[in-house]
């Protein structure tokens, strides 16, 4: 005989994985308007439209709530790193190798500034900071793995070196990336794209030629 006792304990499952959800939905928008440290779980718990008795229910205080938050981010970051850092984007010409790999990795960020607003706070907890170390690291590797296969002749330890300040460079151009109006945006990224093809191009592409993207900041000016 089936278990009637399972459908209402599925339902529950099913109305508090929405309530989380809801809740990290409105915690990540709180911290991109306010920042983590002035982010309250009582501002978090109005804007899901919930008591913060029940945010309480569910999370222990605010660092558990950006802890959670930052394990979705990750996940959804691997998701739209998987499409950016193909490793066949390796055999495109550079140019085209880094339209495929940065256009996607600003839609997200763009898409999801509370997780950018996490990834930049200061004031975030010891337990908080290496939480984020995998969104970190994950960029770094997936640039690594296309260089090694871009450049196989590279020295390993020349070629993870050359990966890991592209991608410090790409990071220290976030702040106006983020902050760019929709009309900013195009002319920004097509120098940002500009920044890192004069870096990568000399250590992994030296015929390489920026003719494309003079093209393309051109016309997005």
């Amino acid at each position: 005989m089936p278990d009637d006792t399972a459908k209402p304990e599925r339902k529950r499952q099913a109305r508090g994985e929405k309530r989380i959800e809801e809740l990290l939905d409105a915690a990540a928008a709180v911290f991109a308007e306010r920042g983590y440290k002035a982010a309250g779980t009582n501002e978090i718990a109005r804007r899901a439209g919930a008591s913060p008795g029940t945010l309480y229910q569910f999370f222990q205080n605010k660092d558990a709530i950006a802890e959670a938050l930052m394990a979705r981010y990750v996940a959804r970051l691997r998701a739209a790193h998987g499409e950016a850092f193909d490793p066949a984007v390796a055999e495109l010409p550079l140019p085209e190798m880094l339209d495929r790999t940065i256009d996607p990795v600003v839609a997200f960020d763009r898409a999801n500034p509370g997780f950018y607003a996490l990834m930049s706070d200061p004031h975030l907890s010891p337990e908080l900071a290496g939480a984020k170390k995998p969104a970190q690291k994950l960029m770094f590797q997936r640039l690594d793995q296309i260089l090694e296969r871009r450049a196989p002749d590279l020295p390993a330890e020349q070629r993870t070196r050359t990966a890991e300040v592209a991608v410090h460079l790409f990071r220290g151009l976030l702040p106006l990336i983020m902050s760019a109006t929709e009309d900013e945006l195009p002319a920004i990224v097509t120098e940002t794209k500009e920044v890192l093809f004069n870096y990568l191009s000399p250590r992994i592409d030296p015929d390489a030629t920026p003719q494309r993207n003079t093209r393309t900041r051109g016309q997005g000016d």
